[in-house]
C-alpha cells in the first residue's frame, strides 16, 4: 500500500468508524438491532476501499461480506453480554464495539485490496 492509498484507506475507515460509533451510542437503548444501520456504512466503507485499490467487487465481495457479517455478529454478542442496555455504559459500550469492529475491518479489508492490487502490478 503505498503513501497515497494509506492516507485515503484512513480517511475512509476512519468516517466509517465514527459514524459506526454514532449509531451505536445512539441505538444502544432501542430494541432493534444497530445491524440494520451499520451494514450501509460499512458497505459503503468497502465500496470506497475498492475504488482506492481499483478492486473490483465481485472479486473480494463474497469474502468481505462474510467477513462484515461475522465481525458484526461478535461485536454484538460482546456488548450486549457484559453491559447491554445499561444507560451511559451501554451507550458507550455499544459506540466503542461498533467503532473498533468497523476499524478493524476496514484495515482488514484495505490490507486485503492492497494485496490484490500489488498482484495485478506485478502482472
Amino acid at each position: 500500500m503505498n503513501k497515497k492509498q494509506r492516507k485515503k484507506s484512513h480517511l475512509i475507515i476512519h468516517s466509517a468508524a465514527s459514524a459506526a460509533a454514532g449509531v451505536g451510542a445512539g441505538m444502544a437503548q432501542l430494541p432493534l438491532s444497530d445491524a440494520a444501520v451499520l451494514v450501509p456504512i460499512q458497505t459503503a466503507m468497502v465500496i470506497a476501499l475498492g475504488k482506492v485499490f481499483h478492486v473490483k467487487l465481485d472479486e473480494g465481495a463474497a469474502k468481505a461480506l462474510a467477513t462484515q457479517f461475522l465481525a458484526q455478529k461478535a461485536g454484538q454478542m460482546t456488548s450486549r453480554f457484559l453491559i447491554g442496555k445499561i444507560p451511559v455504559a451501554g451507550n458507550i459500550l455499544n459506540s466503542s464495539t461498533a467503532a473498533v469492529i468497523t476499524e478493524s475491518y476496514g484495515w482488514m479489508i484495505a490490507n486485503e485490496f492492497a494485496q490484490e492490487y500489488e498482484k495485478k502490478m506485478l502482472k
